[in-house]
């Protein structure tokens, strides 16, 4: 590869902080479906809400999540001025797949399409030795038990509400519950800030290495993240919020289940435990996944039939495509760029 002038550099990072913008609004709909289709807030003021404790999550867990995504690919084996090459092309599969399932209303993980995108340019690099394997195993394993553990928490939490409230009218649960949406959904808000605004910082921090910013004596298995790259990640994900999602906020508000306020309130705040208990273990998992399968969860309390399975499926499909979709691209840009470059 020719190596990476500083004007590439700028412009990978810039190409990341797109990457953290579109996860911003393909996610806003997680944060703001349950309290639009329950009628809380209104879209507009939703989308203000959800980005304002996006941004401020900065203030949250660390940088554990950020560790474990700069992780991916072996620093120590790839050649420095292929690193860049490498994180451009797996943005470019994560951004793509990203457009690709917003346009058509599905709500996929964006962390799941940075993985991929990195597994497959790694690859397409330097081969299968290019991968820190347990970290990709990491991810799978939580692909698969995080939706499980939202679907349980989801349900169980929503049965102990609905114990409690057994003797509450409808329209007064419905008033009481709406107003505690409002910090259920700020809780949901923050916990997605402290996990997905995480796997933009460690996408930057490899690249920042690869061009020599922490010097020669820093470990390239425990990279520090600097406060000004902490600071425009979070920035870049709460203005993704900010533009909304308004296809997937259908897809999620109205699609899997019939939410009321207190359904909205339970698969929040089970969400938001689920993805802060991850986000301060250093877990990378899908916010998406999560709230999904909560709001699943969560319908399934009134019997399994108030739950769309029709939907939840494409759903699901789309889940079990990302990683190899975004992988194959990222692969092939990068193919292409050294192609180009040579």
């Amino acid at each position: 590869m020719i190596p990476a002038p500083e004007i590439l550099i700028l412009f990978v990072i810039f190409i990341a902080l797109v990457f953290d913008f579109t996860n911003g609004f393909h996610d806003s709909a997680n944060s703001i479906s349950t309290v639009v289709s329950t009628k809380v807030l209104s879209p507009r003021n939703a989308v203000v809400f959800a980005a304002f404790f996006n941004f401020i999550a900065v203030f949250g867990f660390g940088v554990a999540v950020a560790n474990t995504i700069s992780k991916t690919i072996k620093l120590d084996y790839v050649p420095a001025d292929v690193v860049p090459w490498i994180i451009l092309s797996a943005l470019s599969g994560a951004i793509i797949w990203n457009i690709i399932t917003w346009i058509i209303g599905l709500p996929t993980s964006s962390s799941h399409a940075l993985i991929g995108g990195l597994m497959g340019a790694g690859l397409s690099a330097a081969g299968i030795a290019a991968i820190q394997w347990s970290t990709v195993e990491l991810v799978l394993t939580f692909m698969v038990l995080s939706p499980l553990i939202g679907l349980s928490v989801g349900f169980l939490f929503m049965a102990v509400v609905l114990w409690l409230t057994r003797s509450t009218q409808k329209a007064t649960a419905d008033h009481y519950f709406k107003k505690l949406q409002l910090c259920s959904a700020a809780a949901y808000s923050f916990s997605h800030g402290t996990n997905d605004a995480q796997k933009t910082m460690g996408i930057i921090t490899p690249l920042l290495f690869s061009i020599g910013y922490y010097g020669a004596t820093v470990d390239p298995h425990n990279l520090p993240v600097p406060t000004w790259v902490i600071l425009i990640c979070y920035g870049a994900i709460a203005l993704g919020t900010l533009s909304g999602g308004w296809r997937i906020v259908k897809t999620m508000g109205y699609k899997i289940t019939r939410l009321r306020p207190v359904h909205g309130f339970a698969a929040e705040t089970a969400s938001a435990g689920t993805i802060i208990g991850a986000s301060m273990l250093g877990i990378p998992v899908s916010t998406t996944q999560i709230i999904c399968a909560s709001i699943m969860g969560v319908g399934s309390t009134t019997g399994t039939s108030a739950v769309k399975w029709g939907v939840a499926r494409s759903i699901m499909w789309a889940w079990i495509f990302t990683i190899p979709i975004s992988a194959v691209i990222g692969f092939l840009v990068f193919y292409g760029l050294r192609v180009v470059a040579s």
